[in-house]
């Protein structure tokens, strides 16, 4: 199955979406007409009308506006002055320049020293550091709502997405973990990618660490010795406001290894996440990262299947070997994605007895018999469809949106300032989210930045479109 494959059946007799022919100028504005005479009309002719002819075209010029505010002293002596637009407020650059540069540096991928160069061009008086100060400074409303998708994601949604790319960052090395769905696109870049980190985001902004039954739960499941949880246990759920606190709470009980507090410190997030809201029955898809194992796991069909595909056969028979496994797996990924729509507990019975005779059954390659009892060590990841259909078999979305990072970082390479890696991740995770809600990021921007009023919060899309029938 090739990579981006989707598991939405296409419509039979339908064509691919934007090959229909349609007239392309019927709703353009029109902004000047221009009459063009026909030339050397003999006498006694007769005006036939005109023929339409529609050009489009851009103007591109500066436009700069001098306020004179008015000043008065009052008879008491106070002086009063006019208050400029919201919109021009704190800055000598318009709201529409503002978005541009937002724009082109974020949706067009154009580097700040093209920026300036262009904006000279046209006769702009700005500099690099005004340039700069722009794309990362006083951005703390967008910051706020970037903030806001995480949190509306996770409580409409009954799955997510998850990946992680690397992210240099001043110098070393970094990731960025994407979180999301069809609803959502919700970025953020740290120094570590391991499972504390991943549960640390999953909270959504809150920081405390809780133990309770849940935590406590699972404790038991880890590697964490059982004499250290009669230590971690109580009758009643513990909250620790933060990092602080719980390093305390630790320190207290003498936990002091390093892998156990970090066990320790796993169950206090994950009972963090759940107090917070998000249920035990999140479904989430990864490529098989061991950070995202949590909650209720699915695997990416994709990222398995490539195990079988790496394997390099030595002979024809082996060739042949792999290449009919590889068409069983392709053929029963086909019917759990029929069984998707349409799930019968007959089919669901049959799907799960294929999958064990597909991954037990030896082969004449050691090999690829290996490599199909690792896979079968995981059937309940990769099977999990089968109890919830509507969890995707591939993780294809996730990494479409994460590759809007990795194009970012080819091309402007790692980010130097807080502020600038903070505003890499709020405005590809807003544009991400936009078009998932089918809003304009030119339109978003003008918007937000002109304080127009005229797009909701993107939290408050989340919902309404989630809630959609």
């Amino acid at each position: 199955m090739p990579k981006g494959a989707s598991d939405k059946p296409k419509p039979k007799g339908k064509s691919r979406p934007g090959s229909k022919k349609r007239k392309k100028t019927t709703t353009l504005a029109i902004h000047d007409t221009a009459y063009i005479s026909a030339p050397d009309v003999p006498p006694g002719s007769r005006f036939k009308g005109y023929l339409e002819y529609t050009v489009q075209d851009i103007e591109i010029h500066p436009h700069n506006t001098r306020y004179l505010i008015e000043r008065w002293e009052t008879p008491d002596g106070q002086l009063l002055r006019g208050v400029l637009p919201e919109a021009v407020q704190g800055g000598h650059f318009g709201p529409t320049l503002v978005s541009y540069i937002l724009y082109q540096y974020h949706q067009c991928h154009v580097t700040q020293p093209l920026l300036l160069e262009a904006l000279h061009e046209w006769g702009i008086d700005i500099s690099a550091g005004q340039i700069d100060r722009l794309l990362t400074e006083d951005q703390a409303a967008f910051h706020a709502e970037k903030a806001g998708l995480l949190s509306a994601g996770l409580s409409v949604s009954a799955y997510i997405h998850v990946d992680d790319t690397g992210a240099r960052h001043q110098g070393k090395n970094g990731y960025c973990t994407h979180i999301g769905n069809d609803f959502f696109a919700w970025f953020e870049s740290t120094n570590s990618k391991s499972r504390i980190n991943f549960l640390s985001l999953l909270r959504a902004g809150y920081e405390d660490y809780v133990l309770d039954a849940e935590a406590i739960e699972y404790l038991e499941s880890s590697a964490l010795p059982r004499s250290l949880l009669p230590r971690l246990s109580s009758d009643a759920p513990q909250h620790f406001v933060d990092e602080k606190a719980w390093a305390a709470h630790l320190d207290a009980l003498e936990i002091t290894t390093p892998r156990h507090r970090q066990f320790a410190t796993e169950g206090a997030l994950l009972g963090s996440v759940l107090f917070h809201g998000v249920p035990k029955s999140l479904a989430i898809v990864s490529d098989d990262a061991g950070q995202f194992n949590l909650l209720e796991h699915a695997l990416c069909w994709i990222h398995a299947e490539r195990t079988i595909d790496k394997i390099i056969p030595y002979g024809e028979k082996q060739r042949q070997a792999i290449q009919e496994t590889r068409t069983q797996i392709w053929q029963l990924y086909k019917d759990l994605k029929a069984y998707k729509s349409h799930p019968t507990p007959e089919d669901k019975t049959g799907l799960e007895t294929r999958f064990d005779t597909i991954f037990t059954t030896p082969t004449c390659d050691t090999t690829l018999t290996l490599a199909l009892q690792r896979l079968h060590a995981n059937k309940a990841e990769l099977l999990l469809v089968l109890a919830r259909p509507e969890i995707p078999l591939h993780n294809n979305l996730s990494e479409r949106d994460i590759r809007e990072y990795v194009k970012r970082r080819k091309i402007s390479g790692s980010t130097r300032s807080e502020k600038g890696r903070q505003a890499r991740d709020t405005f590809i995770s807003l544009k991400k989210t936009g078009r998932k809600l089918g809003i304009s990021f030119w339109k978003y921007l003008q918007d937000r930045i002109g304080h127009l009023e005229g797009i909701p919060p993107l939290s408050e899309l989340i919902r309404q479109q989630a809630q959609a029938p």
